[in-house]
């Protein structure tokens, strides 16, 4: 079964055009040499709640799939160089119901 791994950040502050750079050339390419699929991308410029800049999400095979992609060296690695440009990184990995899912 399909899952998805969600995943939100905020943008340091100072970043945003050495971010946007590095997400491009490098995150959705690596994000998918590593075997999860981006689909999508949402950058948030107003909330009334305390929310993330960033919610994107990733879709992998199956949990077991996206558990061996978090573990792996190539993702610390690439994790690491994002958050050089990002802070309040969260994620978590869930089954794929349909529609909109935090």
């Amino acid at each position: 079964m399909n899952v998805k791994l969600l995943m939100q950040w905020d943008i340091k502050p100072g970043q945003d055009q050495e971010y946007f750079e590095f997400v491009v050339r490098e995150w959705l390419p690596g994000v998918n040499r590593l075997g999860i699929k981006p689909t999508w991308a949402w950058y948030t410029v107003y909330s009334r709640e305390p929310a993330r800049q960033i919610l994107a999400e990733a879709i992998g095979d199956d949990l077991d799939t996206v558990r061996q992609v978090l573990n792996s060296d190539d993702w610390k690695a690439l994790h690491e160089r994002l958050l050089n440009y990002v802070e309040n990184y969260e994620h978590k990995v869930v089954y794929i119901t349909g529609g909109f899912q935090l």
